[in-house]
C-alpha cells in the first residue's frame, strides 16, 4: 500500500486527501466539506433545530461501517501514539519531554506539517488553561480561598461530615478554577484539620482528590477536557458548548460521586499509621501580630479570640502592652490599639490568623511604607548560622528594619525561651527566623544577614485588603463568558492583566503559576491529534468500535464509548485522551446517525475521571506522599466510583442531550 494513496471515501463519494497535504489549523479539524456545508447554509436555524436536522448534515458525511486497510500516515501516527502512551505508562521520562519528542518525531517523518508543529501552543485551550493557573493564583494571594474554608473547617466534626464538607468546598472551587490548584490549596488545610482531630491525613485526602475531580466536570473551565471538547464542537458544529452545558450532567455525577465517597468511599481506604508528617511541617514559630489602632478587635476581650485561633491553628500564648508582657492574666484583658499578641503558629496559620482578624505584623508602621513603596512583600524563611552577624544580637541591635526594610515575625528554637519582644530577643545559632521582606530581596538580606535559606515553601503574604476585589473581577469575567458577551480566553486574559495591575498578582511572579510542563504537554499532543483525525485514524477507530457494538442501540454504543474512554483515562494524560476520544466520538454518532453531543458529553465526564491509578491524573499524584498511599490503593475506592459515574451518567445524558 503506497503512502498517501489510500483515502478515506465518504458516503458522499468525495475523498479526503492525505494528512501532509491538509491543512490543520485547528487541533481537532473534521471534514472541510462538512465545515462549508454547514458555512453555506447561512446563518441557519439555531443550533437545536440544527441538531434536529443531522440527516441533511451530519448523515451526510456519515463514515462507512468498517474499513480494514490503513495508510502509512496512519500506521505512522498509531505508532507514535503508541509509544507516547507506552512512555508515559513506564514513567522514565517526564510527559511533556515524551509529547514534544513524539511532535518532533511526528514533524520529521511528514505526518505534521512543519507550519503547523508548535499551532498547538497558540490554541485556545492551551491558553485558557494558562490563564486558569494565574487567576488560581490570584484568588488565593487575595484571601478569597480563607475567606471560605476560614469559616466553615471544624476539626471537631465527624469524618464523614468533613469529607462531605471538603468534598463540597473542593467541588465548587474546582468547577471555577484548575482542579489541581484547587486541591494544593485545599490539601494543607486538610491535612491541618486532619492533625488537630488526630486521624491519619490519608483517610480525607484521597476523597478530596476525587471531589476536586468530580468538580472541574461542572463547568467549561473547570478542566481541560471540558476546554478542549469545547472547542471540537465549535470546529464541527459551528458552536462551541457554553460555560455551564455541562453542569446538567457534570453536576449530577459529582453530587453522586462526592455522597459515594462521604458516605461509603472513605472507609474502603487502607487504614495506615500517619508516618506523612515530617518533623518541618509540625515546625512552630513564636510570633507577634499587632492590633491596629483602627481595629473592630478593640473593646474586646483576649479570651474572645481563641475561638478564631483554634480553627487557624494558632495558639495566644501571651499579650505584650507598653513593653511589658502578660501571660495568665491576660486572657481576661481588654484589648487597645497598639497591643502585641505572643501566638505560637505555623507560617501558613499565621497568615490565616492575621488575615482573618486584620492584624497587622509588629512592625506595622514598616510593613505599610514597605507595601506603598513597591510590589508587595514576602515571607522567607533563614537559618541563623555560627557565622551570622546575628549571634548574641537583637534585630534591632543589627538595624535589620532600616538597613533592608525587612521586619521579623517569628522565631523558632528549640528551646523556647522568649521573655522578650521578637525585636529585642538576642538570636542564637540554629534558630529559625520568619522574615518579612520587600519582593525579590531574600537572597540579598540572607547573604547580608549571614543566614542560609531555608527549602523553599512558596510562602506568600495574603492580600486580604484586596479579596473582594479578586473575587469581584473573576465573576465578571465568568458571567460575561457564560452570556457570550465576551469570548473565555479574552475574559480571563482581562482578569489576569487586572490583578497584576492591581498588585493582587506580582508582576514576577506572573509566570511562576503556569505549570509550564502541562503546556507543552497540551501544545504538543494538539497538532498530534489534529493529524490522526485528518489522516482519517479517528474514523478508523469509530469503525472499529462500531463494529465492536454492531447490533447495539445507539445508547450502549455511548456507554462503550464511554468505558473506553474512561479507562484510558485512569492510565494516560486526560488531555491526551479527550483529544482521541472527541473526534472518535464523534465520528460515532455521524455513522449511526445521532446527534455527536451526547458523544462529546460521555467523552468529557470519563476523560476526567480518572480514579483507579495514582497517575492517571495530577490530583492522585499529589496526595500520594502526603496521604502515605500505595499503588494499589486507588483502585479500592476508585474502581466503584467510576462505575457509580458510568451509571448516573448515561442516563443524564439520554435526558438532557438526546440521541
Amino acid at each position: 500500500m503506497g503512502r498517501g494513496k489510500d483515502t478515506v471515501r465518504m458516503q458522499t463519494g468525495r475523498s479526503r486527501a492525505p494528512a501532509r497535504h491538509r491543512h490543520m489549523a485547528d487541533p481537532l479539524h473534521l471534514a472541510d466539506k462538512l465545515r462549508g456545508a454547514a458555512k453555506g447554509r447561512g446563518a441557519g436555524p439555531p443550533l437545536p433545530s440544527a441538531l434536529k436536522a443531522h440527516n441533511s448534515s451530519l448523515a451526510r458525511y456519515r463514515v462507512a461501517p468498517y474499513r480494514t486497510g490503513m495508510s502509512i500516515d496512519q500506521i505512522i501516527l498509531f505508532s507514535l501514539f503508541g509509544a507516547v502512551f507506552g512512555m508515559l505508562l513506564w514513567g522514565r521520562f517526564r510527559y511533556d519531554i515524551v509529547a514534544f519528542s513524539a511532535l518532533m518525531a511526528a514533524v520529521m517523518l511528514g505526518v505534521v506539517p512543519s507550519s503547523d508543529a508548535f499551532s498547538g501552543f497558540g490554541h485556545p485551550a492551551t491558553l485558557v488553561v494558562a490563564l486558569v493557573l494565574v487567576v488560581s493564583a490570584g484568588l488565593v494571594r487575595s484571601g478569597a480561598v480563607f475567606l471560605i474554608t476560614r469559616t466553615l473547617v471544624d476539626a471537631s466534626r465527624s469524618l464523614g461530615s468533613h469529607i462531605a464538607l471538603m468534598g463540597a468546598i473542593g467541588g465548587v472551587l474546582s468547577a471555577f478554577m484548575n482542579n489541581v490548584a484547587a486541591l494544593a490549596l485545599l490539601m494543607p488545610v486538610d491535612v491541618q484539620t486532619a492533625r488537630k482531630a488526630g486521624r491519619n491525613p490519608g483517610l480525607s485526602l484521597m476523597p478530596l482528590s476525587f471531589a476536586t475531580i468530580l468538580g472541574g466536570m461542572v463547568t467549561l473551565i473547570g478542566t481541560p477536557p471540558n476546554i478542549i471538547i469545547a472547542t471540537i464542537r465549535e470546529d464541527s458544529l459551528g458552536e462551541p458548548f457554553k460555560m455551564f452545558d455541562f453542569a446538567p450532567v457534570g453536576g449530577i455525577a459529582a453530587i453522586a460521586g462526592l455522597t459515594f465517597v462521604a458516605l461509603v468511599g472513605w472507609r474502603l481506604i487502607p487504614a495506615r499509621a500517619d508516618d506523612a508528617t515530617g518533623p518541618e511541617n509540625l515546625s512552630n514559630y513564636i510570633a507577634e501580630l499587632t492590633v491596629p489602632d483602627d481595629s473592630k478587635l478593640i473593646g474586646k476581650r483576649l479570651a474572645e479570640l481563641e475561638e478564631d485561633a483554634e480553627k487557624a491553628d494558632v495558639a495566644i500564648i501571651g499579650l505584650i502592652r507598653d513593653g511589658e508582657r502578660r501571660y495568665g492574666r491576660a486572657r481576661s484583658t481588654v484589648l487597645r490599639g497598639g497591643d502585641a499578641l505572643v501566638l505560637e503558629a505555623t507560617p501558613d496559620a499565621l497568615d490565616e490568623f492575621r488575615a482573618a482578624l486584620g492584624l497587622d505584623v509588629a512592625d506595622a508602621k514598616r510593613t505599610e511604607k514597605l507595601n506603598a513603596a513597591g510590589d508587595g512583600v514576602e515571607i522567607i524563611e533563614v537559618v541563623v548560622t555560627d557565622a551570622s552577624r546575628l549571634i548574641g544580637r537583637t534585630a534591632a541591635a543589627v538595624g535589620l528594619s532600616w538597613r533592608h526594610s525587612t521586619v521579623l515575625m517569628g522565631i523558632l528554637r528549640k528551646g523556647k525561651q522568649f521573655t522578650e519582644q521578637i525585636r529585642k530577643t538576642p538570636v542564637q545559632a540554629g534558630d529559625i527566623l520568619l522574615l518579612l521582606v520587600p519582593r525579590d530581596t531574600g537572597p540579598d538580606v540572607t547573604k547580608w544577614l549571614g543566614a542560609l535559606p531555608l527549602a523553599e515553601r512558596g510562602l506568600a503574604v495574603t492580600s486580604d485588603e484586596k479579596v473582594w476585589l479578586a473575587i469581584g473581577l473573576f465573576a465578571g469575567a465568568v458571567a460575561a463568558a457564560s452570556v457570550g458577551l465576551l469570548y473565555l480566553p479574552v475574559a480571563l486574559g482581562l482578569v489576569v492583566i487586572a490583578y497584576v495591575l492591581s498588585k493582587i498578582v506580582p508582576l514576577s511572579e506572573l509566570y511562576t503559576h503556569i505549570e509550564w510542563p502541562v503546556i507543552v504537554l497540551l501544545g504538543s499532543m494538539i497538532p498530534l491529534g489534529a493529524a490522526l483525525e485528518s489522516s482519517g485514524g479517528t474514523e478508523l477507530i469509530a469503525g472499529w468500535l462500531v463494529a465492536l457494538t454492531t447490533g447495539m442501540p445507539a445508547w450502549a454504543v455511548l456507554t462503550v464509548l464511554m468505558v473506553v474512554t474512561m479507562s484510558l483515562s485512569d492510565v494516560l494524560n486526560n488531555t491526551a485522551t479527550t483529544i482521541v476520544a472527541a473526534p472518535v466520538g464523534i465520528q460515532m454518532a455521524q455513522t449511526l446517525g445521532v446527534s455527536p453531543d451526547p458523544f462529546l458529553m460521555a467523552v468529557a465526564v470519563a476523560a476526567s475521571s480518572a480514579f483507579l491509578t495514582p497517575i492517571g491524573h495530577k490530583n492522585n499524584t499529589l496526595i500520594l506522599g502526603p496521604g502515605g498511599y500505595h499503588f494499589g490503593d486507588y483502585w479500592r475506592i476508585g474502581l466503584p466510583l467510576e462505575i457509580i459515574v458510568v451509571a448516573v451518567s448515561i442516563p443524564a445524558i439520554l435526558v438532557f442531550w438526546p440521541l
